[in-house]
């Protein structure tokens, strides 16, 4: 990726040293160590996401948190990886303001916080082993950096493109949660059973994907930031990530029907329609008939 140029981003926040403090406190219960070894496991072996395991344990919808995070400060200066996520930042801040300004809406940033083993954040305690994630709660994506070198060694997904649309992914909950589809989600998984949740939240996960394909498409339309071998590189990383490839992975077998974020397949092809067409209107995966 070409970024050396490109500005860095006012919203990111450094956590990382700063510990976790003590325990959290969701929908009005206490929750010990056991409950967030569940939701780790759930987490680890069956692609739900921990913070959604977390608030069906404490009995609740979106949990609140009472536990204040540590002081927010700025990454060093001589961080290149620091510097690289700011950027990838900014380029997401720089897109999605154009296209929310040319749909006559007002696009509002998300933080974007770096953290080391764990944090405190408006839907749980935040862990790295569930990987990087967004809370429409406190509109932060977290992300521990030791993330990327999973994403290499262990799902075999290198490169600075693949590292980018990660955050992009995680920016386009942003982007659902401003435009209400994430909250008709939540509500809709309220009244149905598991599979049908997960199928919601595979959907979810898709459109996620095609808003990242469309950030990359109109970033590089912008900024000529794309080098060969850029885009195989995050296909390689949104098949890395499937569900189906996961589950084999960790338990040995797939079961398609606990899928949360959408096999390999499908998270290629939603990151590609959205790359190849630049347009979010394309991305409503909740009105397709094939995902």
């Amino acid at each position: 990726m070409r970024l050396d140029d490109h500005r860095q981003s006012d919203n990111l926040e450094d956590r990382r040293g700063s510990g976790s403090g003590g325990g959290l406190r969701l929908g009005g219960g206490r929750l010990g160590l056991g409950s967030i070894v569940i939701a780790l496991v759930a987490s680890y072996f069956l692609g739900v996401n921990p913070l959604t395991v977390l608030s069906l344990l404490s009995g609740g919808g979106l949990p609140a948190i009472e536990q204040s995070a540590p002081e927010a400060r700025r990454p060093p200066a001589d961080d290149p990886m620091a510097r690289f996520v700011s950027q990838v930042l900014a380029s997401t801040e720089d897109t999605w303001n154009q296209v929310f300004r040319a749909n006559g809406r007002q696009y509002q940033e998300p933080k974007l916080v770096l953290f080391t083993g764990a944090t405190p954040t408006a839907c749980g305690t935040g862990q790295s082993a569930m990987g990087p994630f967004y809370c429409p709660a406190d509109q932060k994506v977290y992300i521990d950096l030791a993330f990327y070198r999973d994403l290499k060694e262990r799902f075999q997904a290198p490169g600075e493109f693949a590292q980018a649309y990660v955050i992009a992914h995680e920016v386009g909950h942003h982007v659902q949660n401003l435009l209400g589809i994430a909250d008709k989600v939540h509500q809709a998984r309220q009244s149905v059973g598991r599979a049908e949740g997960n199928a919601l939240s595979v959907r979810m996960e898709l459109q996620a994907d095609c808003l990242a394909g469309v950030w990359g498409k109109r970033t590089d339309s912008m900024k000529n930031i794309l080098e060969p071998g850029d885009l195989e590189a995050a296909l390689a990383a949104a098949s890395a990530i499937g569900d189906d490839r996961l589950q084999q992975q960790g338990q040995g077998r797939i079961v398609p029907e606990s899928f949360t974020h959408g096999s390999s397949a499908q998270r290629v092809r939603w990151f590609k329609r959205g790359f190849e067409s630049g347009d979010m209107n394309q991305c409503n995966t909740f009105k397709a008939d094939r995902l």
